[in-house]
């Protein structure tokens, strides 16, 4: 989406090589017996997807939920736009034993984003419109509720498309003047038509062709509660159910819904906390 950068916006390279989210684990707590490790990341940015590594059996918690573990004892968990930290988490080895991991949360700055040209009626919707992007966007929400046992999330992800970033994940949005909800995800320009290809394995559960906002819109499940979401799409070449494999084509580029010009919008989520797909490509191999 062409977007005019009001405030500079700082290169993220930096910010994800300083928190090293995956590979730079930098141990929270760590016993004398490997098996019992209990390893997270020190410090880590605001949008950030958390991995972590706990002794397999065990029992992990985060934010009043309950999280999953592999059978190699891998966990996940996102860190919205706003958290400030420090985040705790609390895990409770097979053998009774509890550790407390403290993880500082960086602040990143949000630059803001003029967006013109947008169609008024996406921008101010009258009531009917207003309620069917309430039934649309609870469609959505309900399909990132998922809590399935694979981990599709744990393979380095790929871009879903080759283009210029035009508009980044966390910056404030004003759309015709009237500001707006902050940037959900990462904006991708490339022409209409341009394959979307799955950036990582996973399972369809929302597929729909003409949505008020999105248009064209996907959900991608990763699993443990990770998912992708594409929209603009101007074709859909999956639907709901379908298993998805790392780099299989599941649409193309398009300008449909509340767009100013063909691109792909890929977002992320860990169930309700919105992540920003940048960090996650840029995370060490």
């Amino acid at each position: 989406m062409p977007v005019r950068i009001v405030a500079g916006l700082r290169r993220l390279r930096a910010l994800a090589g300083a928190s090293a989210l995956a590979a730079a684990l930098v141990p929270a707590a760590v016993t004398a017996q490997s098996d019992d490790r209990v390893v997270f990341p020190a410090s880590v940015p605001q949008g950030a997807m958390v991995l972590g590594k706990v002794p397999p059996g065990s029992r992990v918690e985060y934010a009043g939920r309950s999280l999953r573990t592999t059978g190699y004892g891998s966990v996940v968990f996102g860190i919205g736009r706003d958290e400030s930290g420090p985040v705790q988490v609390t895990v409770i080895r097979p053998d009774g034993s509890r550790r407390d991991a403290s993880i500082a949360v960086t602040a990143r700055d949000w630059p803001v984003q003029r967006v013109d040209g947008v169609p008024p009626k996406t921008v101010d919707p009258p009531p009917a419109i207003a309620e069917r992007i309430r039934r649309e966007q609870a469609q959505v929400t309900a399909a990132r509720a998922r809590d399935d046992d694979r981990a599709d999330f744990a393979r380095p992800f790929t871009w879903p498309v080759q283009g210029r970033i035009s508009g980044r994940f966390g910056n404030q949005r004003v759309y015709n003047g009237k500001p707006g909800s902050p940037h959900s995800g990462m904006d991708i320009a490339a022409p209409t038509g341009t394959p979307v290809l799955a950036p990582a394995a996973g399972v369809a559960t929302f597929a729909a062709p003409d949505l008020y906002l999105t248009g064209g819109t996907v959900l991608l499940d990763h699993g443990f509660g990770i998912s992708s979401n594409f929209l603009h799409l101007s074709r859909i070449d999956v639907k709901a159910g379908d298993r998805v494999e790392q780099g299989q084509v599941i649409g193309a580029v398009g300008a449909t819904g509340r767009a100013t010009g063909p691109h792909l919008h890929w977002g992320m989520n860990w169930f309700d906390v919105r992540i920003d797909p940048l960090l996650v490509l840029e995370r060490p191999k």
